[in-house]
């Protein structure tokens, strides 16, 4: 097969670019479908939690147990836990692997039903989750990454039991 000089810059321009189609299609199979909903994990993998503060309390690592003292001296805390329960409740958190919703959802952006704040070991800011509800569905909004996770009421319940919301 006897080919030019101009025949066989065709054939390898060609060839690159069949080359570029297949390999653009095919990080794409490998990647996955980005609108799909994923587990994920809520917290940092094997992130280290100092203290978690909800609207009215904050738990606190205290050596290598826990306590809760109250954000408002006035107001008495809506959920006190024991040591052990309040332990518990952090590992919920560190072990909650939740659905990751990529779809546009609906929720009133200024109207949080509740706040979750974490100081982790090592991070310079703290991390801040907001509890939403709309269309019948609870979403966890993650404020750094602006992740969005979606919710049942059970969920929610061990999440933020000082503001365990009623189904409606």
């Amino acid at each position: 097969m006897q080919l030019s000089r101009k025949g066989w810059n065709n054939v390898i321009i060609f060839s690159m670019l069949i080359m570029i189609f297949f390999l653009n299609g095919w990080h794409k199979d490998i990647s996955g479908s980005n609108n799909e909903p994923v587990l994920q994990p809520v917290l940092p993998i094997q992130s280290f939690v100092l203290t978690l503060s909800f609207v009215d309390q904050k738990i606190e690592r205290i050596g290598t147990s826990w306590r809760t003292t109250a954000l408002q001296t006035d107001v008495p805390l809506t959920w006190q836990g024991t040591e052990q329960q309040l332990g518990e409740l952090v590992n919920v958190w560190q072990s909650a692997q939740l659905m990751s919703v990529h779809e546009s959802v609906v929720f009133n952006p200024n109207a949080p039903l509740s706040v979750a704040t974490f100081e982790l070991a090592g991070e310079p800011l703290p991390w801040v989750y907001l509890l939403y509800k709309g269309d019948g569905q609870y979403y966890l909004l993650e404020k750094n990454s602006q992740r969005v996770f979606a919710l049942d009421l059970a969920v929610v319940k061990q999440l933020f039991p000082s503001s365990t919301p009623s189904e409606q």
